[in-house]
């Protein structure tokens, strides 16, 4: 039997520094669980279109199609500011995305205890925070039609649109129900059913679902700007919230930075099953390319390494492997170790972003 493939497409700025760390951390589990991966890089990104003249090569974009998890480091900089819209780096990652179909975005928010004074809420709102936003990510406002900017009469009207299909909906859902069942077994689902009719098929179709498929599931609906000020609020009350594109991307990121630091933020972004069995999936960090420090040895790698332990749970069924991994971020953490993002006043251990690698590694050895 052939292993698992992965392809890394590191991109641009600190993309390749975090990614090298998590090359070494696969490294690790070849060498000492017995659990070897093939592994493929490519180019994504501005230095995709530094050397192809496009941010995705068509060859690049078949290699994902074929592979069973996708790992991206972050792509963009300054100095591709000014590329047509067509060619800009970020078009490559939706490429990514629109081509797989990787329809469900998974976005956890895990505060760590040693960084729970990294938060702006209070300690005891945030330590042991664990939950997860299931993003709708390949239709709503962002896709729909019509969109555009046009003249109507003597001023110009920006237009998008809304729409979901019950297909569409019932997707997603069944994927915040399924991670329920693996977590805390409850899922809130957000949307705007008092003033949007898109709201109120997500509703409906939501409680279809889960009535019919997941009644062992506690579900619960709420609007999705209540749920944005429950999040600040109190949000240890939710452990799988699921919504649409746009609440999704602004819920996601008001819980983001409920940890203190988007440094230790990974992503999964997930498609239907292949022949295998696995979901199509990319796994990536929140955060940017960050190129003002690029290249320095600064960046957090915490963030790629904590993907790639999504991509043992999600992709690979190895969820003892990514507990391990996590665990080990854990302890380093727990002993103080911090890069340039996490030193805050009560100062720590500084590292760079290999001797953070290096740190991890070290104590997934003393897990054995």
């Amino acid at each position: 039997m052939s292993n698992p493939s992965i392809l890394i497409l590191a991109g641009d700025g600190i993309g390749p520094e975090v990614m090298g760390e998590v090359k070494k951390i696969i490294t690790w589990y070849g060498d000492k669980r017995d659990l070897a991966f093939d592994v493929s890089e490519d180019l994504v990104g501005g230095c995709a279109y530094d050397k192809y003249g496009t941010p995705l090569h068509d060859d690049t974009m078949a290699k994902a199609q074929d592979v069973d998890a996708v790992l991206l480091g972050a792509v963009g900089g300054p100095q591709y500011d000014n590329l047509d819209f067509s060619v800009k780096p970020e078009r490559g990652l939706l490429r990514l995305r629109k081509e797989m179909d990787l329809f469900s975005n998974l976005r956890p928010a895990q505060c760590f205890d040693a960084l729970a004074d990294f938060s702006s809420l209070k300690k005891d709102v945030v330590a042991g925070l664990d939950i997860m936003i299931v993003r709708e990510l390949t239709s709503g406002i962002y896709f729909g039609e019509p969109r555009g900017i046009i003249e109507e009469g003597n001023e110009r009207v920006g237009i998008n649109t809304q729409r979901y299909t019950e297909s569409e909906i019932a997707r997603v859902a069944r994927s915040a129900f399924e991670l329920a069942r693996k977590r805390g077994n409850k899922v809130c689902s957000m949307e705007k059913a008092n003033v949007m009719e898109s709201g109120i098929l997500w509703r409906q179709v939501v409680t279809e679902v889960h009535d019919a498929e997941y009644p062992d599931v506690e579900l619960s609906h709420m609007y999705a700007d209540a749920g944005a000020m429950q999040l600040c609020r109190w949000p240890k009350q939710f452990d799988v919230i699921v919504t649409d594109n746009l609440f999704g991307d602004l819920l996601s990121d008001a819980a983001a930075m409920l940890t203190g630091s988007l440094g230790m933020l990974p992503s999964a972004s997930l498609g239907a099953p292949m022949a295998n069995g696995r979901p199509k999936a990319l796994y990536e960090p929140v955060h940017g390319s960050a190129p003002d420090i690029a290249g320095q040895g600064k960046a957090n790698p915490i963030a790629c390494i904590l993907s790639f332990a999504m991509a043992l749970r999600y992709s690979f069924d190895q969820g003892a492997e990514a507990d391990r991994l996590e665990q080990a971020v854990e302890k380093v953490l727990a002993d103080g170790v911090r890069t340039a993002d996490l030193l805050g006043p009560e100062g720590g251990v500084p590292v760079s972003t290999s001797e953070m690698g290096d740190k991890i590694i070290a104590a997934l050895d003393a897990s054995l």
